[in-house]
């Protein structure tokens, strides 16, 4: 629902006030409605708000805790029970001003400290001042939905909603991280919390509340993690049972992310997730729905838009359907405004996209749910079957064989020497994540990692950017908590069965035609970008030919030039396009002004 900023000096310092506001300038896309700077002593904080939930002035930010002034926060997200909140607040003695859920993040943290978040159902991340202690108290939710960037430096340390607002305070260390360009390149560009592509700036993870002491000093909690186990309350159910359990909680976290003061929108793919949305909001009643498609020209032989499906659900259930076709001519524009929005490089063709669907659906509403998550949640992707084989031991192995773009050495004939690990860093990562406890098979580790780490810092992040960017906030339902808690139990066969989805698949079948429940999985297809022709080649060229590029000296230069002989035939071992992970990485740190 917004952006938030913020600085705490521990040298004795005040923070530096131009800084914040620049920070909250950069925001202003997140946050077109209102804007609110506060200051006190070694602490300053910054919001940009859109008006979801208490549309009054009541409701800006930052905000402090009545008279007494006992905290001060800023808040960017949504509470989905504030109401049950407030009402169970109120019974303990608190007083409520206004009908904001930022009042009943503040009030939950006076009654129960930083154990507030364990009753929150929603997205959030928040920077809570607390007058009393010094502390500054930072958290972000159980997905990592809202996003929550960190610049420390000498006696202080800046906060931001957004990377690039970072970059506009100024102070940042934007060296390459050899590690994060590891996992940048192997992951798909997904790179995992704490780390960015930017040495100097890190990342809050998700499920986490960091409480900062006046000296500078910290802790972490983790405060969510699913076991990914068989639970003994489970046992017993048949598939028709947990069918009718995932729909369920399916139904809850829909209806749960309709509470708004504005109507609430469905980006509408025409897959099995989106349209499930769209028909749990009709089951629940709800006339009229707006719904919005995206869809691209063809190009390559290849089809860039499932109109025929999403015109299916829009007249089955009735929706006020709105369509986006871009011609091929426009991508190479979007793809520069896509990329300006980044908070960090995102290679994945639907960044531009939603970015597109975002501009248009932000001039019909505020909110919007979207189907994103399920795959991983549900073991949607077409790599999850082999990743059932192995003993649990072998987790490792076979999830890098699977899902890695390329193998340690791959990078060494790519990536310049000096920015190079010694040591496969990436698949230390994996092996480390899958040797926690918990997951009781091997693909029960690879959906808890898929789910933690590489959802949260790639699909999740490119729908918060691309959407934010127009002022636009988008709900993920398949994210609801006790959802993913539900399928994280569920056995491994009933997620797979049906070639992925399983179950998700059985309880679409309650309430939509086979024609969509059934249908090949699809994505958002830019033939533009992933055959590398016609201006998205040209503008890519430039970028990789500028003198930022060659003084930057990221890639081996026989490497690029290898690339850009073949624009569309070097592939990596999932089938992306080598040249465009190459060249978005460079495209964006020119785009940002990092030099």
């Amino acid at each position: 629902m917004c952006g938030l900023s913020g600085e705490i000096r521990f040298d004795g310092g005040r923070p530096d006030l131009d800084a914040v506001r620049r920070m909250n300038d950069r925001l202003a896309p997140r946050g077109p409605d209102g804007e609110g700077l506060w200051t006190q002593g070694p602490v300053a904080l910054g919001h940009r708000r859109l008006k979801i939930i208490d549309l009054s002035d009541r409701g800006a930010q930052p905000m402090s805790d009545g008279a007494d002034g006992q905290v001060t926060g800023v808040f960017n997200g949504c509470l989905y029970n504030y109401r049950e909140l407030r009402a169970e607040l109120r019974r303990l003695g608190h007083r409520f001003v206004s009908t904001s859920d930022t009042e009943v993040l503040i009030k939950a943290y006076l009654q129960w400290g930083t154990d507030c978040v364990d009753h929150f159902y929603g997205m959030f991340a928040f920077a809570l001042f607390d007058h009393r202690t010094g502390r500054l108290v930072l958290g972000r939710d159980r997905l990592g939905i809202k996003p929550l960037y960190l610049a420390t430096a000498p006696g202080r340390l800046r906060f931001a909603s957004s990377l690039p607002a970072l970059l506009a305070a100024g102070g940042v260390d934007t060296s390459i991280d050899p590690v994060a360009l590891h996992q940048y390149l192997t992951w798909h560009a997904t790179v995992a919390a704490p780390r960015t592509i930017l040495t100097g700036v890190s990342k809050l993870p998700p499920a986490t509340v960091r409480v900062i002491e006046p000296d500078g000093t910290h802790r972490d909690h983790r405060y969510w993690q699913p076991s990914y186990t068989r639970r003994p309350e489970h046992e017993g159910m048949s598939p028709d049972e947990w069918r009718d359990a995932v729909l369920e909680a399916l139904r809850v976290a829909v209806r749960r992310r309709m509470v708004a003061d504005v109507p609430v929108g469905v980006l509408l793919s025409g897959g099995l997730d989106s349209s499930l949305v769209v028909a749990l909001l009709a089951d629940e009643g709800q006339r009229d729905l707006a719904t919005f498609s995206v869809g691209f020209e063809s190009a390559g032989g290849e089809e860039g838009d499932e109109f025929r499906y999403s015109r299916l659900m829009a007249e089955q259930f009735a929706t006020d359907h709105h369509e986006l076709m871009v011609p091929s001519t426009e991508v190479s524009d979007a793809l520069d405004a896509a990329v300006a929005a980044m908070s960090e490089p995102m290679v994945s063709h639907d960044v531009i996209a939603f970015h597109l669907l975002s501009r248009q659906v932000a001039e019909h509403v505020k909110v919007v749910q979207s189907g994103q998550g399920a795959d991983e949640v549900f073991a949607g992707y077409h790599w999850y079957p082999r990743l059932a084989v192995p003993e649990r031991n072998k987790a490792p192995e076979a999830y890098a064989e699977a899902y890695f773009d390329r193998t340690h050495a791959d990078l060494a004939r790519i990536v310049q020497p000096h920015l190079l690990p010694d040591e496969d860093v990436s698949q230390r990562f994996v092996r480390d994540h899958m040797a926690a406890p918990g997951a009781q098979t091997a693909l029960d580790a690879a959906l808890r990692l898929d789910t933690h780490v590489m959802l949260v810092d790639d699909p999740v992040k490119r729908v918060d950017n691309m959407t934010m960017d127009w002022g636009l906030e988008a709900r993920v339902p398949f994210l609801d908590h006790e959802l993913v808690e539900l399928a994280a139990a569920c056995p491994p066969e009933l997620k797979l069965a049906h070639g992925g989805k399983g179950v998700l698949k059985e309880a679409g079948r309650k309430l939509l035609p086979a024609e969509v429940v059934d249908r090949p999985k699809g994505y958002f297809p830019v033939p533009a970008i992933k055959h590398m022709a016609g201006p998205v080649l040209d503008r890519v060229r430039d970028g990789l030919s500028a003198p930022e590029a060659a003084a930057r000296g990221v890639f081996r230069e026989e490497y690029v030039a290898e690339l850009l002989a073949a624009p569309d035939e070097h592939r990596t071992r999932r089938g992306a396009n080598g040249l465009w992970q190459v060249a978005l990485l460079e495209l964006w740190l020119q785009k940002h002004g990092i030099s």
